[in-house]
């Protein structure tokens, strides 16, 4: 009986072994893998950088701002006295594109219209935001255009743009890394709003003004200095300049949450 009871018994194949390991390996290969893909699934530079929402009006900045060479002030008019870079009212749109006007550009564009029913309605145009701060962030436009941080540094080179889309992730760490080492972004202040600046003509223009931040062995070749080397030079004297603050109160959390 005891014999028959024994081979009555369900016996595991020798295969089942191998299972166990097999299951180490994947609770161990899924535990890495869930917080890599969330990590690199849902982080800042994933989900924002890109993001180019449909506008109301296809306002073409490649053509404002590239061909004709328009000043960002010119539509973003508070950007040097307040936190907030103004969306420009129909009216600004209507200086150029009035209806009726002989002297109107494209004033029977089908494009247009949303503009011009904007202008007879007194209703502003619903623009979209496309790069848009926590509401837990402060974030201050005039402090950082006023000391040479140019609209390239944060919203990329607009002036190419014909769809406006989100060049960077304005993320944390994004914002920290330029606020540990402010020197590799900043220019003099009266250019930020060129786009296509370059950090190597502007330094061989100016040569004089920036001996004293230069060493010996970069006066000697600063007709050969990269485009970072010269950024380096002028972004460091356009700190001095205008008594950047240090690294403890640029990287301080409460300098940006209020």
């Amino acid at each position: 009986m005891a014999n028959k009871a024994a081979s009555s018994r369900f016996v595991f194949p020798r295969w089942v072994n191998y299972l166990l390991p097999l299951a180490v390996l994947g609770a161990v290969g899924g535990g890495l893998y869930v917080p890599v893909l969330v990590g690199f699934g849902l982080s800042a530079d994933t989900l924002s950088v890109g993001y180019a929402p449909q506008q109301p009006v296809p306002f073409s900045h490649a053509m404002h701002v590239g061909e004709l060479g328009m000043d960002c002030r010119y539509c973003h008019t508070t950007v040097e006295q307040t936190d907030f870079a103004a969306i420009p009212s129909t009216q600004v749109c209507i200086s150029c594109h009035a209806p009726g006007d002989a002297a109107g550009i494209k004033k029977d564009s089908a494009a247009l219209r949303p503009v011009h029913e904007s202008y007879e309605t007194g209703q502003p145009i619903e623009w979209i935001k496309v790069h848009d701060s926590p509401d837990f962030v402060y974030f201050n436009h005039s402090a950082h255009v006023n000391r040479g941080v140019s609209c390239v540094d944060c919203h990329g080179r607009v002036d190419t743009m014909e769809v406006v889309y989100r060049a960077e992730s304005l993320s944390m760490a994004w914002c920290l890394d330029c606020h540990r080492e402010p020197e590799k972004a900043l220019r003099p202040a009266e250019y930020v709003t060129q786009l296509d600046w370059d950090p190597r003509e502007h330094l061989l223009a100016h040569v004089e003004e920036y001996e004293a931040h230069m060493d010996e062995a970069q006066r000697d070749r600063v007709d050969e200095l990269s485009r970072d080397e010269a950024q380096l030079v002028i972004g460091t004297a356009v700190k001095q300049k205008y008594s950047i603050h240090d690294t403890m109160y640029m990287v301080s959390c409460s300098t940006c949450h209020r």
